[in-house]
């Protein structure tokens, strides 16, 4: 029955992976999903010490050599991801750069509190 639709619409058959809209045209691939599905927890997962810092105020458990090495490596995920024109790869790691970044700057502010 798919293939038949296909057929009739001049719409090459469905590639398996490959996500359709309601006109048969390709929207994402399952590999595309799972690398923004990848992206996002990624870049989303640093949100819960942020808001307990905020919270807080203390900073005493947080290395800043970790987020330095963090950051670094976002700064050059966002960078690849602008050499690749990797639209998800480049949104996730430059979200995930600037918040870390927070992260950092609100550490240093916050180091001495006790």
């Amino acid at each position: 029955m798919v293939a038949s639709f296909f057929m009739l619409t001049s719409i090459p058959y469905p590639a398996p992976g490959i996500w359709y809209n309601i006109y048969g045209i390709s929207v994402m691939s399952t590999e595309q999903i799972i690398g923004i599905a990848a992206g996002v927890l990624t870049s989303t997962s640093m949100v819960p010490q942020l808001v307990k810092l905020v919270k807080e105020k203390k900073a005493d458990g947080i290395s800043p050599v970790m987020l330095i090495v963090l950051i670094a490596g976002l700064a050059l995920w966002a960078t690849y991801g602008i050499i690749k024109k990797d639209w998800p790869i480049i949104i996730t790691n430059a979200f995930a750069f600037l918040l870390n970044l927070v992260l950092l700057i609100l550490r240093q502010l916050y180091k001495n509190n006790k």
